[in-house]
């Protein structure tokens, strides 16, 4: 495993939540943020704070090697191509419209097929509904096994020749599934699909390329892999891009703009309007810097670990169910649960009383909740600073909060 001095490196596990230490376990909606991080993004505003690409004096060129230099690292990251394949963007959801609003509308007409899961992330849902509305297109939805992995038979009756895009997680948000990426991309393209990948909850625990994978477009999230809020990324082939026009339109993108006509910049500007997040993407670039530092392999094998031992020791409390495979191999550093007859918020609420800082609610994933037949469950989503003793107090919550409800009730 990992050393507990990774620990050392997130200036906010060193306080006490409710007169106890903090034991943060809702990395899979936000990371918490390395000192490396904060000052690469109070440095910029300390010492190059400037617009980019616009100015000759020299802050607009520091910003703007920052900036460029923060593209090539995620380039680099993902084993694109080129650094013309990385658009910066707000987020993942964001990354997600502009494929459903650009490729999408372009591409897709009355009748064709987009096809998806129930796992995926209302991200990764509802850009598809819009798009299917506008254009008279059929959203299908691969079913999911009992254990909430995907079958690759099941893939191959979805997705069929009036498929023009499958969209589909890479990692669950709620179950942990690894989904077998490539191999689904190998059945769109063998249909003339395209293949859109959601990785925020890949790329923060585990090597991903691109160009293995052969995804057509890749969505990921900043703020999920240590960097900061309002930043993340869109990944996009650059023949596809090419031929897509802008969602977001002003200064920045454009080439020349006459009265009533304008033309865009290349790549990848052609996609990033007014001015980008500078800070942002510096933010990024040093969480990228700090994450290979540690080694992505070893990132991932820690999580596994300490996600089996959580599997073990949950499994010990009596009335509480765990969704998602059960083979360690299968999922990733998320676990979600239930304990029976508790409300997760509740549940959640005694866990905060102890220090202890869970997710509670439907993830944005309500279809999937429906799948799983639940309202609402609880998650613990594991990352780089997470030690076995923080396990250790989850369970000892958990049995807590089961003992006083069974008081209540």
């Amino acid at each position: 495993m990992l050393s507990k001095e990774i620990r050392q490196h997130f200036p906010i596990l060193n306080q006490e939540i409710n007169g106890h230490p903090l034991v943060y376990l809702d990395s899979g909606a936000s990371s918490q943020k390395p000192l490396q991080v904060i000052e690469a993004i109070s440095n910029y505003y300390k010492f190059d704070n400037s617009n980019v690409h616009r100015g000759v004096h020299t802050l607009g060129n520091r910003a703007t090697e920052g900036y460029e230099g923060a593209r090539e690292k995620v380039r680099n990251f993902i084993n694109a191509k080129s650094t013309e394949e990385i658009i910066f963007t707000r987020g993942a959801t964001t990354a997600l419209n502009t494929v459903a609003q650009s490729y999408g509308r372009a591409n897709v007409g009355e009748g064709d097929e987009i096809v998806i899961t129930y796992m995926e992330h209302h991200a990764n849902i509802i850009p598809w509904q819009q798009l299917a509305k506008e254009k008279g297109a059929v959203l299908k939805y691969i079913d999911l096994e009992e254990d909430g992995t995907l079958s690759l038979d099941k893939v191959r009756e979805a997705v069929t020749e009036r498929t023009k895009v499958v969209s589909v997680m890479y990692v669950s948000n709620v179950l942990g599934t690894m989904n077998p990426i490539k191999e689904i991309t190998e059945i769109a393209h063998a249909n003339g699909a395209v293949m859109v990948v959601d990785g925020a909850q890949a790329a923060p625990h585990m090597k991903v390329d691109v160009q293995k994978l052969d995804c057509d477009f890749l969505a990921f999230s900043g703020h999920k892999m240590c960097g900061p809020t309002g930043i993340g990324v869109l990944y996009g082939k650059r023949d596809l891009l090419n031929q897509m026009e802008p969602v977001e339109t002003g200064g920045e993108m454009i080439d020349f703009v006459g009265l009533y006509e304008s033309t865009w910049k290349e790549l990848p500007w052609k996609f990033e309007a007014g001015t980008p997040i500078i800070a942002g993407a510096i933010g990024l670039g040093a969480a990228i810097d700090y994450l290979e530092e540690i080694g992505m392999d070893a990132i991932e094998q820690h999580e596994h670990e300490i996600a089996n031992y959580a599997m073990e020791r949950m499994s010990t409390i009596e009335g509480l169910t765990i969704y998602g495979p059960a083979d360690p191999g299968k999922r990733a550093g998320i676990i979600t649960f239930n304990l029976e007859e508790v409300h997760p918020h509740d549940v959640a609420t005694v866990l905060d009383m102890n220090g202890i800082a869970v997710r509670a609610g439907h993830h944005c994933a309500q279809p999937l909740m429906k799948w799983l037949d639940v309202s609402a469950t609880a998650r613990a989503s594991f990352y780089i600073y997470n030690t076995v003793d923080d396990v250790d107090r989850l369970v000892e919550g958990l049995r807590v909060a089961k003992e006083y409800f069974s008081d209540v009730y």
